[in-house]
């Protein structure tokens, strides 16, 4: 009897140790709830992950890019007799350079270039800096004396249909632009004397009048090619302005 007692009692012992107290167990619960990877029960109802619904927009393509595709092409075959469509010369891309001297003595210049340039290009221009010091012009390795953009791509044709169709004829006594600015290798660069021929350039907002080189890099072999391409995609070349009106 005495043994059973004490067994009763001990058992008796070890539920009431084993039984947490209420706060505990709520406390313990709740920890348990909280636990996401470790298994445990989540109490809080967790909110489900939608994935991102594709935009039902189209992207146009550049009025260029389909006029070079559709007429282009065709027209450079059947003048240069190509076999292979590989062979078509095809514009690489367009870089735009805005070399500013004066920014030696007027560092803010720069800001205003960057400015412009992106307005015209549609992309942010990079600032070019000084590779060597030239004491005769006051200029020092590592000053910004210029900015420029590299385009490709839809931007490049979209800022080529802009140039031909809008800015140049906006050129004070246009008369073309010269046949003879290639390198050799079919890559053609165009000087411009005035920023404001762009319509996005705001006339009221500019500080100075500021000249830009347009380089345009082809895959052409020769300057023949290389200009017969840039005639087709719309740059007026003299030969291109007689007869008009």
């Amino acid at each position: 009897m005495a043994d059973d007692k004490k067994s009763g009692k001990k058992g008796d012992g070890e539920q009431s140790q084993k039984k947490p107290p209420k706060g505990e167990a709520q406390g313990k619960s709740e920890k348990g709830g909280k636990k996401g990877k470790g298994g445990g029960e989540r109490t809080a109802a967790s909110t489900p992950s939608f994935a991102p619904k594709p935009s039902s927009t189209e992207a146009v393509a550049p009025r260029l890019l389909d006029r070079y595709k559709g007429e282009v092409m065709a027209a450079l075959t059947k003048q240069f007799n190509y076999k292979n469509s590989m062979q078509v010369p095809r514009l690489r891309k367009i870089v735009v350079n805005m070399g500013l001297g004066a920014a030696v003595a007027n560092p803010k210049i720069i800001d205003t270039a960057v400015e412009e340039l992106k307005a015209i290009s549609g992309q942010k221009p990079v600032v070019t800096r000084a590779k060597k010091a030239i004491a005769n012009f006051k200029l020092r390795a590592g000053i910004p004396i210029g900015a420029m953009v590299t385009l490709r791509r839809s931007r490049m044709w979209e800022f080529l249909d802009r140039l031909v169709m809008v800015a140049l004829p906006r050129t004070r006594d246009f008369k073309g632009i010269s046949r003879k600015a290639f390198d050799g290798r079919g890559n053609y660069t165009l000087g411009l004397r005035e920023q404001i021929i762009f319509p996005e350039i705001n006339y009221d907002k500019i500080d100075a009048i500021k000249g830009l080189n347009i380089s345009f890099v082809t895959s052409a072999k020769t300057d023949e090619e290389g200009r017969a391409l840039l005639q087709q995609l719309g740059m007026p070349f003299p030969r291109d302005l007689i007869g008009r009106g």
